[in-house]
Parts: structure tokens; sequence; C-alpha cells
């Protein structure tokens, strides 16, 4: 179904409900409480960036930065609530203005300490993993990279299965919330990662984690962790050429067959703290995730590396209609081994978000990069090498969202 097909209809479903909703308003006066709440918001933005290729083929500047996206919420009694987001992007080669459920859910609250919520929801990972898909509610454009890689929301965004959450006084020490989450992951099959080489299937069996948060006595402070686990699965069809020549290079042993079935565990978690209050925003978070192969070529699926992110970021509203920003983050994809462009990439970057009006906002936002550790070098960069691309380099964006 086209997108404007799949948003005709999910308008005609919610016309449908809004009246309803006025009639059983007209009977039972409880229009204010019960209707039908629908937002919408769409984004378009502009990529630059000098030596290298970032998110799109953006060394000649490049618009392929959109975002699109509806949502209808509505309770039902007094506990129940139900919820949908239809989702179209492009990010250079992502996305492709596809329509998808971005998140949707049934959410049930039995006490302030005890709630329930199935369907495809939003993990809670960090501070901001719940609002990449919310520009409006953020300074910067693109959140710091090093944790909340925009090119990665495919698997790191929302989950489809069920997850508990609550509030826990702690009377004159604060108060706790907590968020525990399991379930799946549905992505699209990965491209050809190269010639001779096929994904012949793809699947996450399980993905699980939480987050604890303390809402410490001292008003805007909060600290938490968050942590994740989560399984790839991928069977790579090998051509009889690409067999024979694994086998004769010794990264594959004698006798074995297509498809090569890999296994791949991740585990990740984040300490987070920050304070949010009088116009300031000051936020500090270090991670490690660990990655962990199971296949029969070690060689070319590394058993065990450990990435190490972290970053620290601050804004200040210094006028209802500007808020300027600046943060610092890392990215080491392996913490044993520092040493060359590749093995590392810093991001320093400022922000200036101008709120036009209740409904239109604009942000400018400039990146200066050392390293090329996150770059793409297969469908962007011209298949390089991260070792041969530019070690020192730059971004630009420019990104207005309208929202309601």
């Amino acid at each position: 179904m086209s997108w404007p097909r799949l948003v005709a209809l999910v308008a005609l479903c919610s016309a449908r409900a809004l009246a309803d909703e006025v009639d059983d308003a007209a009977l039972a006066d409880e229009a204010t409480d019960k209707s039908v709440e629908v937002h919408a918001f769409v984004s378009q933005g502009f990529i630059l960036s000098t030596k290298n290729e970032y998110l799109a083929k953006s060394k000649h500047g490049s618009f392929e930065f959109t975002e699109v996206g509806i949502n209808f919420t509505k309770p039902i009694g007094d506990d129940l609530r139900v919820g949908i987001q239809l989702f179209g992007h492009e990010l250079g080669p992502l996305g492709n203005y596809q329509p998808e459920f971005d998140w949707f859910y049934i959410d049930y609250r039995f006490r302030d300490w005890l709630g329930i919520r199935m369907g495809r929801t939003k993990m809670p990972f960090g501070l901001y993993n719940e609002f990449n898909d919310i520009d409006v509610a953020r300074v910067p454009i693109l959140l710091p990279q090093s944790i909340y890689p925009v090119d990665h929301r495919e698997f790191l965004f929302a989950q489809t299965g069920a997850e508990l959450y609550g509030d826990v006084p702690l009377g004159p020490l604060g108060g706790l919330e907590y968020r525990l989450y399991g379930g799946t992951v549905f992505a699209e099959v990965p491209t050809e990662p190269a010639p001779g080489v096929t994904v012949t299937d793809f699947s996450v069996p399980y993905v699980a984690g939480g987050r604890l948060t303390w809402e410490t006595p001292l008003d805007g402070l909060h600290a938490g962790g968050s942590a994740q686990w989560l399984r790839f699965d991928t069977d790579y069809g090998l051509s009889p050429e690409v067999l024979a020549a694994f086998q004769g290079a010794g990264l594959l042993p004698a006798g074995s067959t297509s498809p090569l079935a890999v296994k791949f565990r991740v585990q990740r978690w984040i300490a987070s703290l920050q304070y949010a209050a009088h116009d300031l925003d000051i936020s500090a978070e270090y991670s490690r995730w660990t990655g962990e192969f199971d296949s029969l070529a070690p060689l070319i699926f590394p058993p065990h590396t450990v990435n190490e992110r972290y970053y620290a970021m601050v804004s200040y509203r210094l006028a209802s209609w500007f808020t300027p920003g600046v943060y610092y983050s890392v990215l080491y994809p392996n913490v044993k081994d520092r040493h060359g462009r590749e093995a590392y990439q810093h991001d320093v970057a400022a922000t200036v978000r101008y709120d036009l009006n209740a409904h239109w906002v604009l942000k400018l936002e400039g990146h200066i990069m050392h390293g090329t550790a996150a770059l793409d070098n297969e469908e962007l960069n011209d298949g390089k090498p991260a070792s041969a691309l530019a070690p020192d380099w730059g971004v630009f964006l420019i990104k207005t969202t309208a929202y309601f």
C-alpha cells in the first residue's frame, strides 16, 4: 500500500473515531477527557560535508534528510490507552519514504508502580533514545552519534513485545522510575555484503532490557542506568568460488558448506546523568557495547569486541525563541585498538535552535570531526576503507520542522 493511501486510510479511521467520539461526548459529556489526540510533523533537512560523505552523498550537499509522521492516541476508560504512529523518512540510502508503523501500543496502568504496554514500543535506552522521532523535543539536529547513531535507528529505536513500567516514590530521597521490556526487532534483510555473498536468512530472536532512573531530591537532577541484550542470526550464502577461496585462505575450515550461519550477540549498557532546570540542560552519558560472534569463521567475524562511547552536552534557553547548545561525542569501536583514524571518531557539535512560532522550528548545526570510525564505506564513500578517508572533516546541517 502506498504512503498516501495508508495515511488516507488511517485518517479515515480517525475521522470515524472522532465522529463517534463527538456523538458519545454529546451523550456523556466526556469529550475533553476521551477524545482522540492527533499529532503530526514534517521535517526537511540539508546536509553538507567536507572531504567525506556522511549519512548521504553530502560532499556536494544533500536534501536526502526528510521525516514525516502522524500519530493518534486515545484513552479508553481511566487506565487503558492505545496509540499508533505512521512514519516515513529518507536519510541518504536509508528509508526511501517507505511507510511503517513506527510504534503502536496498548497501555494499561494497574497502579502508579505497575503498568504494562504491549505492541511495538520505544526502547528506553539512555536519556534520548525515545526522542529520536521527536525533533522538536531536543536542541541538536543529530543527537550525539556515539550513542544514538541515526543510521542504526531500525535496530535501536523500538521493539515488538511487551514492557513493564512504573514509578516508586522514595519520600525525601526522591523517586525511582523503572522500565523492563522484552520481544524482538523486525528489520529489513541486510544488503549483499560482497560479490558472491548473499544474505539468505536474517532474524532477531530476542531483545530484552531495562532502564532505572533516580529522580533525586535536587530539582532537575536525574541519574540512571540502562542495559540491553539482543541477538542477530544471519545465514550467508557463499558462491562456490567464494567458499573455495575462504577455505584456501584458511578463513573457513575444510569441508564447510554454504550457507554460513553467524550468530551475533550484543550486550550494551549506559550510565546517564542529567540536570534540566531553569532553562539549563546539562547531560552526560558513558556506554560500552560488547559484540560477540559465533561462527565457523572467527578470522572474518571476531569473537569478542568492546566499543567505548560517551558524550557531554549542554544547552541554555536564552529566550523563548532561541536556544543554543553544544556537545562533545567520542566513539572507539574497539577499546583495545585506539590508533589510526579508523579506530576513533571525535565529534564537536554546536547548534542554534529558533522557535519561529508555536508550530515551527528551525535549526542550524555544525560539526568538527576527527576520525572516521563511524563512516559508511559501503554505500557511501565509494567503497574506500575507513583508513583511507580524510581524518579531519566537517559537517553542516539545516533542519526545519513543522508540527501540531
